[in-house]
């Protein structure tokens, strides 16, 4: 490893270190699928964008293992667990919201919005979600953390892993992997709490009486994350992730992605200057390789864009480091769209006529010229990012309409299918019916079921009432279906076909009425 004073590279007090850094996961130094993984060793980076990341690990981790502990009242007849996906009552609360079965259209459009809002971030700043949220990388960040709190950095890892095995080498090793298990069974414990009432479920789980899936579903997920965090860690985005193979169809050339700016780096030198003092043209990369080091995927950035760039922009801030020891404007590598790189290209090669120059960019203080393309943020609003933005934002104001204008009570009725109807000795008719209310909310109430139509019919419910009726008040209870037994009978001569009618369930305290239009059939119907 070598050392280049900031007096060699042409500017400032500070050493720059060189250091010995391989991409090993670049496309020119990818290995055939079957040959052993080559680890990587990150190098911790410094900067605004690894600060970013820091805040939001802290924020999706804090989410994850702790909302299943936040509770939300909603009263004596419901789960008091914020967030809770209820498979036995077949339930999803999450806060003030309760989602049954047939609401499934509010996950549909959940799926839709994240869709939607995925392809926006991409094709406006690039595969962010990848660098800073995606559980992958959030957990990956975390067992780093972990791996160098342990081992040291960078340089202390590899010296580590080069060297035989010791009592040192053995403690340190199964240290770290105890704790990754442990975050991998944090990681599995926290994903059941979702499915039942959290502390009820962890005191189970502690005495062994919880349900057998439970203990599977934490075996499971720690494994998967002790392993994919882990072990496999960049493989997982370069192999077994679609999605750096579909981003392309969400990048254009206004995209904003990570990017090394060859026209103001190139020719590189690790001696600016002795080289400017020879008369040889000198860009401002100083080969440092920090870019390279500090990258989790293990590629070097400047040569140019990857399919394992997770744009997490660890190597701006190596870079931006390194610009500044030596006295340089940031920038090198920084996050700047197709169209702009294009252009400064088109500038510092004369359009294609002649390799890279230093001076057709600079002017002679070392200023950029006024030629030079910088970004705008307005180049965000455009065409393609409009429409993800409307289109997400559509669905959501659908969604939040109809969840506001939603009614909580509803009516289902079935036909009897045999018999479809029965004479009576009397010559009426009577059609057997099932009737299911839904209580959708945590509060028992008196329902009143009625009929509309079908003149001089009335209504007889199993094990309710004795006498018929066109109409009954029925209690129900909170959250739940109330399932009823019932018989519509018509006077002799009333009806002699098919007849519509309808069943009308109202709650006058919540001004709330359900209605299901049914048949009733008499000799005359077409079976």
């Amino acid at each position: 490893m070598n050392l280049y004073t900031a007096r060699d590279l042409g500017n400032g007090s500070e050493p720059v270190e060189r250091l010995n850094a391989e991409p090993v996961n670049s496309a020119k130094n990818r290995k055939p699928l079957y040959e052993a993984r080559k680890k990587i060793f990150p190098k911790r980076a410094e900067g605004q964008f690894r600060r970013f990341k820091w805040i939001v690990m802290l924020i999706t981790l804090g989410i994850y293992y702790l909302t299943p502990w936040i509770r939300w009242d909603r009263g004596p007849y419901a789960p008091d667990q914020a967030v809770l996906v209820d498979i036995a009552s077949r339930r999803f609360y999450f806060f003030f919201i309760e989602i049954w079965p047939q609401e499934f259209y509010y996950v549909a459009g959940l799926l839709v919005m994240a869709g939607f809002g995925l392809f926006l971030i991409t094709s406006a700043i690039g595969r962010a979600w990848c660098g800073y949220t995606c559980p992958q990388t959030v957990w990956v960040d975390l067992f780093l953390v972990v791996e160098r709190a342990i081992e040291g950095d960078r340089n202390a890892r590899m010296k580590l892993d080069a060297a035989p095995w010791s009592l040192d080498k053995l403690r340190k090793r199964v240290s770290k992997h105890l704790i990754w298990l442990a975050i991998g069974v944090m990681t599995g414990g926290a994903w059941i709490f979702y499915f039942a009432d959290a502390p009820t479920l962890l005191k189970q789980f502690v005495t062994g009486e919880a349900p057998m899936v439970a203990y599977y579903t934490v075996a499971i997920l720690t494994a998967t994350t002790y392993v994919f965090g882990g072990l496999m860690r960049e493989q997982v985005c370069t192999y077994m992730c679609p999605w750096p193979r579909i981003q392309g169809a969400m990048l254009d050339e206004h995209s904003l992605v990570v990017t090394y700016n060859d026209w103001r780096g190139e020719p590189r030198s690790r001696h600016t200057k002795k080289a400017v003092a020879a008369g040889e043209p000198v860009g401002d990369c100083v080969d440092c390789n920090a870019c390279v080091a500090v990258c989790p995927m293990g590629i070097d950035i400047r040569d140019g864009q990857q399919m394992e760039c997770i744009t997490c922009a660890l190597c701006i801030d190596a870079c931006d480091g390194v610009m500044d020891k030596v006295g340089k404007p940031r920038g090198l590598i920084a996050y700047a769209t197709l169209q702009e790189y294009d252009a400064n290209m088109a500038l510092a090669t004369g359009n294609g006529a002649h390799v890279i120059q230093p001076s057709a960019v600079r002017n002679p203080d070392g200023s950029f010229v006024n030629a030079i393309r910088h970004f705008n943020w307005r180049i965000i609003l455009r065409p393609r990012t409009i429409f993800y933005m409307t289109v997400w934002c559509l669905v959501g104001v659908v969604m939040l309409v109809t969840l506001a204008t939603r009614e909580r009570l509803a009516v289902n009725v079935i036909h009897d299918r045999n018999p479809q109807y029965v004479l009576e000795s009397d010559g009426s008719i009577r059609n057997g019916y099932t009737v299911r209310l839904l209580n959708m909310i945590a509060q028992p109430r008196t329902i009143t079921l009625s009929l509309e139509g079908l003149p001089g019919a009335v209504m007889k419910i199993n094990g309710l009432v004795d006498e018929p009726a066109r109409s009954f008040d029925i209690k129900v209870k909170p959250d739940e279906v109330t399932s009823l037994k019932l018989f519509v009978t018509t006077p002799a001569g009333a009806t002699k076909t098919a007849s519509d009618f309808t069943f009308l369930a109202s709650d006058a305290e919540n001004s709330e009425t359900a209605h299901y239009k049914a048949v009733f059939n008499g000799p005359g119907a077409k079976k």
